[in-house]
């Protein structure tokens, strides 16, 4: 083959977007129409989701001690710092509340009926022990859990507050120590340059993770896996919808940024998430897109990371959707306190929450502790769809995350306008 025919093949080799849907197809069909073998790839997924959990971890540390040295004011770090905050604990109240009174108009749970069994109540067990702890940590114990017990551990354990926690520290010193700091800022920037290099080659496997998520559960659990639950799940797609839709985009357009041209921007990794029903595969990538769109990388660096620990609305809305399902279910009445307690509890067990294997039902059971008198072994009803919830709510908390820095960037005037405009238009033609 001569170079020019090798050079013509590069040019038309499909791109990733391409690559995902073929394997998204092909995972379905074999998912159908071989489960068992669907059932051995499930290696692939793990295979690429190790890949990016290995990356993930370094690749913040170095961008955030970027962003934080590069902003050349401390002060600057602290208030964007309190307005993230803001935002983060103001968003997620504001879906709570609107979830929970949702959910009390809609009756997800009517029409069904559910009897504990000690089948079901062994089957949430280790959710329940995990809710435990969650639940018993509190406010000081979130706290102290901010603090890794040595910088290697909290990479060790892929801990991204910690990680963040360790950053901006380090970050913060480096700032003070001006010039005597400058050799290990450099340093640190050129390692932010490898790693970042590293993930765009990590992502060019993503069609095999997804290819091995989707024949895995389409194989486990068919296309008509939902059955006597699909009302629950697609009134929860709907309010996801809604939010993404109406909330993200009206922040959006208040920005002046085009929402659909935003959504669009983003499809790839949109995609990715929908198949894999995990954010954590895509956190590098939207870093570098925001960053690439006009927004600074101090905001990028401070408020992604930490979004992704603390800004779960998407999370926020299962929890108040999946409170009031189960008390319908199990025929249990709630009082005004009750549902008050429950929000409040939700507010602090969703924090830092992320990357808990079963996140959604071992928080819900965490909740479900400020009203024992909804039965816990009833979490084995949403255990059994918790996937396809996943995947709304990984796009919706992914939604969310990309949309926060926009919105803070924006309050801080640091938002490239028109450099977002000629990036988004670029990616829309």
């Amino acid at each position: 083959m001569s170079t020019h025919d090798l050079k013509r093949s590069a040019r038309y080799r499909p791109g990733i977007f391409v690559q995902v849907i073929i394997a998204t197809l092909a995972g379905i069909a074999l998912g159908l129409f071989a489960p068992q073998l669907a059932h051995q790839c499930r290696w692939l997924t793990d295979l690429f989701l190790r890949l990016i959990l290995m990356i993930v971890g370094p690749l913040l540390f170095c961008i955030v001690v970027s962003g934080i040295t590069g902003a050349g004011s401390l002060g600057a770090v602290g208030k964007l710092g309190s307005r993230a905050l803001i935002y983060f604990e103001a968003m997620t109240t504001l879906v709570l509340l609107l979830s929970v009174g949702a959910a009390l108009l809609l009756h997800p749970g009517r029409g069904m009926s559910y009897t504990p069994s000690p089948e079901d109540a062994h089957a949430v067990a280790s959710y329940a022990a995990n809710a435990h702890a969650l639940h018993g940590q509190g406010i000081t114990g979130f706290i102290l859990n901010l603090i890794p017990r040595s910088p290697v551990a909290a990479f060790a354990e892929g801990n991204i507050l910690q990680i963040l926690f360790f950053a901006v520290l380090l970050g913060c010193c480096l700032s003070r120590l001006g010039e005597a700091g400058a050799p290990v800022t450099r340093l640190i920037e050129s390692f932010s340059s490898l790693f970042s290099r590293m993930m765009r080659v990590i992502i060019t496997t993503a069609p095999l993770g997804v290819f091995g998520a989707v024949a895995m559960t389409v194989a486990e659990y068919g296309l008509d896996a939902i059955d006597h639950l699909a009302v629950f799940v697609i009134l929860y797609f709907t309010a996801i919808a809604f939010f993404i839709i109406f909330i993200l985009g009206g922040l959006l357009a208040f920005c002046k940024i085009n929402p659909l041209h935003f959504a669009r921007y983003f499809r790839e990794e949109i995609l990715i998430v929908t198949a894999t029903t995990s954010s954590d595969s895509v956190l590098p990538s939207i870093m570098t897109k925001l960053e690439a769109m006009g927004i600074s990388r101090q905001v990028v660096g401070l408020v992604v990371p930490a979004g992704y620990s603390l800004n779960l609305d998407a999370l926020s809305i299962y929890l108040g959707f999946a409170v009031v399902f189960l008390a319908e279910v199990t025929h249990t009445p709630l009082t005004l306190t009750q549902i008050l307690s429950m929000l409040a509890t939700a507010l602090i067990t969703s924090k830092g929450a992320h990357g808990v294997p079963g996140i959604a039902i071992v928080v819900l059971a965490a909740t479900l502790a400020a009203a024992p008198s909804i039965p816990l072994s009833s979490l084995v009803l949403l255990i059994a769809v918790d996937w396809f919830s996943g995947i709304a709510r990984a796009v919706g908390n992914l939604a969310g995350n990309c949309v926060a820095p926009v919105v803070l960037a924006a309050w801080q005037g640091a938002l490239d306008r028109e450099r977002a405009h000629k990036m988004l238009g670029t990616h829309n033609r």
